[in-house]
């Protein structure tokens, strides 16, 4: 008998410190524990990889703090489209779905399309009806779109952006100088109270985007406005004390997202991977995710360059994946874990048989 972990994330963005508030934060840290604790009981109790992951990916989707299941933010039609996927290391089975409206639980849906059909992959329509056929728990679609979820898509339609999730700005209006921002060069938050920076146009159209403080800057009419990318996918990775590891994830994807696009979430090797060896994945910008193969990509890296798990993820994370683009949680066949993120943040917890628990945003 092996050593069994768990390690899990709820999401990789650009959350400052100073902007998330005491109640938020401890909101957070709570949820946090308790769905660590779900995963924990669950290998104690001998339960498969499997079953760990499912079970933990389930908890996270029904809480509103995170960006999955009731928690998934809105298509540019105001429409919620979730996804998710699940992989048995041992055995290589995994199951995939997308364009999810009604389903309650997409990663027990991901589940089903992997033990009971004769695919890996199903989406929309057919996915839907796929459920109806298992009877999982389904609900109106008015039951995921909730006003904050609202508020957000408002938002990111204003400032014509698709990956935020919070956005704050005080653009400067275009001088001869240049373009002033009040910028705050720490941590790319932006606050009304500080000098305005000027950057130039030949800065902005020879870094795609990025000046040299390192913000993203978007134009809209004569302004430009510095936004925070949140990402928040949910996903669980876990290795039983038979050293068989599994991993799942579950996302609404990202705010205000053209209807029909499919992240790297449900992607086999993109978001989610399991095999012999380690269970990965992964919470970011899912195009790069898919470009990247990155959950694949770790397992890769273990088997042909005979990397432990923690080299293999940071060298994913830091070498491979652009800046700013997200971060995995991992955990290997004898027990290690590993998370990394080359983002400002990631909700992220885990566990180890006769360790020590964690949890961690920044």
């Amino acid at each position: 008998m092996g050593a069994w972990a768990v390690a899990f994330h709820g999401g990789a963005g650009m959350i400052a410190k100073e902007k998330m508030t005491a109640d938020w934060k401890k909101r957070t840290e709570v949820a946090l524990y308790e769905i660590l604790a779900i995963g924990i009981a669950a290998l104690k109790n001998n339960l498969t990889a499997v079953e760990a992951v499912e079970l933990v990916v389930r908890a996270l989707e029904e809480n509103t703090l995170f960006n999955a299941g009731k928690g998934s933010v809105l298509t540019n039609q105001g429409t919620v489209e979730m996804e998710a996927s699940i992989m048995d290391g041992r055995t290589k089975d995994c199951g995939a779905v997308s364009g999810l409206s009604t389903v309650v639980h997409p990663v027990s849906l991901a589940r089903l399309v992997m033990d009971n059909s004769p695919h890996v992959y199903l989406a929309f329509n057919g996915a839907e009806e796929f459920a109806r056929q298992q009877g999982v728990e389904m609900a109106d679609t008015e039951t995921f779109i909730t006003e904050e979820n609202r508020q957000k898509l408002e938002m990111a339609k204003k400032t014509n952006s698709i990956e935020l999730d919070l956005c704050d700005y005080t653009p400067g209006l275009i001088n001869s100088r240049g373009d002033k921002f009040s910028c705050n060069n720490e941590n790319g938050i932006v606050h009304p109270d500080h000098e305005p920076v000027v950057h130039r146009e030949h800065e902005y159209a020879k870094t795609n985007g990025r000046f040299d403080c390192g913000h993203v800057h978007r134009k809209k009419g004569a302004l430009y406005q510095a936004c925070k990318a949140e990402f928040e996918t949910v996903g669980c990775t876990a290795v039983d004390s038979f050293g068989n590891c599994a991993a799942a994830t579950s996302t609404g994807g990202l705010v205000n997202k053209m209807s029909g696009r499919i992240g790297d979430t449900p992607i086999i090797g993109a978001g989610t991977y399991a095999n012999h060896l380690c269970g990965v994945s992964g919470t970011g910008r899912g195009e790069e995710f898919i470009k990247h193969t990155v959950a694949k990509e770790v397992a890769a890296i273990m088997e042909y360059k005979d990397l432990p798990l923690g080299k293999a993820v940071y060298k994913v994370v830091h070498e491979k994946l652009p800046e700013n683009m997200g971060g995995l949680v991992a955990v290997s066949a004898s027990g290690e874990v590993a998370m990394a993120f080359n983002t400002p943040s990631m909700f992220r917890a885990s566990a180890q048989e006769g360790g020590d628990r964690m949890i961690g945003i920044w």
